[in-house]
């Protein structure tokens, strides 16, 4: 190897290192999965890293108004980033739209929840999970469902209510509740179910769960930042997020 494509090999290298940066990313827990391929993938091909912290958007929000270190949030609704735009915590025209979220009903066990979600009529079930409908836009358009479909009243008493759509799925997995709503993406890959049984609610039945994304005050000059927003339009990423069941 000549000297010369050494030395251009190390500038190359050098220069790659030094714009190299960290993005902090607050992320809806429901889309865990994609977030960390697509984190891995945006690192490989722009050597920024994000670091990503997954949980509640309403919790996110509160931290964010109390001067949490965060970049970028990519919320699990359309309200939460509209929100600190209008109130100066968000860069204004920042703001988009990465995914839209799909609701399921989903047990742990086989045959469980049929393809129609007459399994909610029968109420033979003692628990029923579901997110914090005041924090979690996935609770809510649990709820909403409930609703339109004449059952709210019936089975609120049933209720296990998750922290965030991550711990409600925690509930059904580990079988402390024998069925829940939870985000589609946490119980498939590729278009399939990974275990047990669900129902993917028809989008009539709630509002639809547009999940927006944001820079954040604190990320506004932040290279890294404006990278992991322009990555998260590539058909790369698209690919990945469809693959997990959001439209």
């Amino acid at each position: 190897m000549s000297a010369r494509l050494i030395t251009s090999l190390f500038l190359a290298l050098f220069a790659h290192s030094a714009f190299a940066a960290e993005v902090q990313v607050a992320v809806a827990a429901n889309f865990t999965a994609p977030m960390q391929l697509i984190a891995a993938d945006f690192e490989k091909a722009t050597g920024h890293q994000a670091k990503l912290a997954f949980g509640s958007t309403g919790k996110f929000y509160a931290q964010i108004r109390n001067g949490a270190p965060f970049d970028v949030l990519l919320a699990a609704d359309d309200e939460t980033p509209a929100k600190l735009e209008r109130e100066g915590g968000a860069v204004a025209g920042s703001r988009f739209t990465y995914s839209i979220g799909r609701l399921a009903l989903w047990s742990a066990k086989p045959d469980y929840v049929d393809d129609k979600g007459a399994v909610l009529k029968q109420g033979t079930f003692k628990h029923l999970a579901l997110a914090n409908p005041k924090l979690a836009p996935y609770g809510a358009a649990a709820v909403e469902t409930l609703n339109r479909l004449g059952l709210l009243a019936a089975l609120q008493p049933k209720f296990v209510q998750g922290e965030n759509i991550a711990q409600t799925f925690q509930f059904v997995s580990t079988g402390n509740a024998e069925l829940g709503f939870v985000a589609l993406s946490q119980v498939t890959e590729a278009g399939k179910l990974k275990r047990g049984s669900a129902w993917i609610v028809p989008p009539g039945l709630h509002a639809p769960i547009r999940q927006d994304a944001v820079i954040l005050t604190r990320g506004k000059d932040t290279p890294a930042a404006l990278a992991l927003m322009k990555y998260l339009k590539t058909d790369k990423a698209r690919a990945i997020i469809r693959a997990y069941g959001y439209d």
